[in-house]
């Protein structure tokens, strides 16, 4: 479970670096506008993952 929530972690970082790459690029404001949400969204992608890896949630989440 740790190996899996890691490597997920890492996805989502590395595809909010990619977005933010796209980012420095010369973009339409609707290419723009989607990148900035597809950024929003791997962002609250990570905090669910660290608020259900944190120590006090895992008791939690193991009995769901």
């Amino acid at each position: 479970m740790i190996d899996e929530t890691l490597a997920q972690f890492r996805a989502h970082r590395q595809n909010i670096n990619r977005y933010r790459s796209l980012l420095q690029t010369h973009l339409t404001a609707f290419e723009r506008d989607f990148i900035e949400r597809r950024i929003a969204e791997e962002e609250a992608a990570v905090n669910v993952l660290a608020f259900k890896a944190s120590p006090s949630n895992i008791e939690l989440w193991g009995s769901a």
